[in-house]
């Protein structure tokens, strides 16, 4: 599928910038602005709507309910507690932050062992395939070291995760 993909230095505050708010109503990223002019927003409405009709995102009614229950773990459990970690790390910032990368750490483990005894008994996380839940809940994910998180505690995520950069098509979450 082509597309154009727009990196956005988020510490210059862009995304709270009239434009960026005009497509972005949350004032966050992942936005996805189509063809027509509309946008979407929110990493698993756009991920659920690029997959619609595609082997990413099954057919059964059950099987999209697993899909969207992982993508509904990922962001209640695991992104901010990966992301924010991350982004101070980024910024330099992480001593200044060291109770708060604390307690997301103590937080985010239980989460992150969850993923793990998930993916110890199985390839993928639904379907045993490649779905569009294996592509939300790997980007945050991927990057967890950049934030402190000791991964190498986890085999099978880390298992996991190179069978989806071996996906075929597969792009870098940050461009070097």
């Amino acid at each position: 599928m082509p597309f154009e993909r727009v990196t956005l230095d988020l510490a210059t505050g862009v995304t709270k910038q009239p434009d960026f708010r005009a497509k972005g109503r949350f004032a966050r990223i992942p936005v996805l602005e189509l063809e027509d002019g509309r946008t979407l927003v929110e990493s698993a409405a756009i991920l659920l709507y690029l997959a619609k009709g595609t082997r990413l995102l099954p057919d059964d009614k059950y099987l999209r309910a697993e899909v969207t229950s992982w993508l509904t773990f990922e962001q209640a459990d695991l992104l901010k507690a990966l992301a924010l970690p991350r982004f101070w790390h980024m910024r330099g910032i992480q001593e200044q932050m060291k109770q708060r990368i604390a307690d997301f750490h103590e937080a985010t483990y239980p989460a992150l062992q969850l993923l793990e005894d998930w993916l110890a008994a199985h390839q993928w996380l639904v379907d045993e395939r490649y779905t569009v839940a294996d592509l939300g809940v790997f980007g945050y994910v991927a990057m967890a070291e950049e934030g402190g998180y000791d991964m190498q505690r986890f085999p099978a995520i880390r298992r996991w995760l190179d069978q989806i950069k071996q996906q075929p098509g597969y792009v870098p979450l940050v461009e070097d």
